[in-house]
């Protein structure tokens, strides 16, 4: 209930930030854990109390317990997911643990980790908040976890990926969801779609694009595909509903708007100004320069990938999502896209990634 405190791991993330304050804004007391030291940084201020124009965070919307309240102040820790018996101490005096902790990466030098950070760190983190006498979990998962559509449906929770031999990242998911619904705390998965909106200061992939269109750095578009896109807001709301209204070992994806690739590209134009590209590149040019770069990144250790090769072998799928469940028995709602993607770009001015 609120006034509880829970702790949010990743919180000086892209969707962590989101969460903590979605927490915060609920009435609960926030422990939020920062693997970097980001105190006031823009992902802190992202994730700050101020008021927002999303739908969702701060306002009710029958999503938990979302009525704005008088936030706790946010409480920092640093700590490290891979060494979760440290943070046993952290989270014995905390009634919840929110993990939304993760790594993310398409390189080739990261692929070794994201199983010891995504898999094993989830594991040891579920552990330590059995040890700590945590009573209920939420874990970030990803809708990758469903997989793409089937025969034109879009996949909802009874759908399995089961194997993702394209992307060490999202096959890294899939070993989450197994090790959290194996874990010895009640847990809740919570399945995001692709967040996009402010805060985005790494950026994830979708906020890759929405950044690259901004500036002009998008000479063509992908020759089919799409992707269920979300306002990081409503994803951060959805926590709050997972915590408060989901049921143990219960998948729920967070998701907002299924579009192909070519509607992006045209909300995109809208919310920037900017041309759709006029050129679309064959999947079969695209997957050339990806195993070039894949090379690359190979004889170049600490090099980072400019065309990932799992994101071109991925984009050709229609990572089309549903949503209904979480509807059903959380109350979620999502709000525009298009909204989303205004606010990122907003954002991406404001704090100098987009020239003026």
């Amino acid at each position: 209930m609120p006034s509880d405190r829970v702790f949010v791991t990743g919180a000086s993330g892209f969707i962590g930030s989101h969460v903590a304050a979605a927490f915060a804004r609920a009435g609960y007391r926030v422990r939020a854990l920062a693997h970097e030291k980001c105190r006031v940084g823009d992902a802190c201020r992202v994730g700050s109390l101020e008021p927002t124009n999303a739908s969702g965070v701060g306002s009710p919307r029958g999503v938990g317990s979302l009525e704005p309240t008088k936030p706790h102040p946010i409480e920092w820790v640093d700590g490290d997911v891979c060494r979760a018996g440290e943070l046993v101490r952290s989270l014995a005096d905390c009634r919840y643990l929110v993990h939304c902790a993760a790594l993310y990466s398409f390189a080739p030098m990261d692929r070794a980790r994201l199983r010891e950070v995504n898999v094993a760190g989830t594991a040891r983190l579920l552990e330590a908040a059995r040890i700590a006498g945590i009573e209920r979990a939420v874990v970030t998962s990803s809708s990758a976890t469903v997989g793409p559509s089937r025969q034109g449906r879009p996949a909802d929770e009874t759908c399995n990926a089961v194997h993702w031999p394209a992307s060490a990242y999202h096959h890294s998911k899939v070993e989450q969801e197994r090790v959290a619904i194996a874990a010895r705390v009640p847990v809740v998965l919570v399945l995001p779609t692709a967040p996009v909106g402010p805060g985005d200061h790494k950026p994830t992939p979708t906020g890759r694009i929405v950044l690259d269109f901004a500036c002009g750095r998008m000479p063509a578009r992908p020759s089919g595909g799409g992707l269920n896109v979300v306002s990081v807001e409503d994803v951060a709301a959805a926590h709050v509903a997972a915590l408060e209204r989901g049921r143990p070992k219960e998948r729920y994806i967070a998701g907002g708007e299924n579009v192909s690739f070519d509607a992006l590209w045209e909300l995109l134009a809208a919310v920037t100004g900017r041309p759709v590209p006029p050129w679309r590149v064959p999947h079969t040019i695209a997957l050339a320069a990806a195993y070039a770069d894949e090379i690359r990144c190979r004889l170049q250790p600490h090099a980072v990938p400019v065309v990932p090769l799992e994101g071109v072998q991925l984009s050709r799928e229609y990572m089309y999502a549903d949503s209904a469940k979480a509807e059903r028995e959380l109350g979620y709602r999502a709000g525009s896209v298009r909204d989303a993607l205004a606010r990122a770009v907003a954002w991406y001015r404001a704090h100098g990634y987009i020239a003026a």
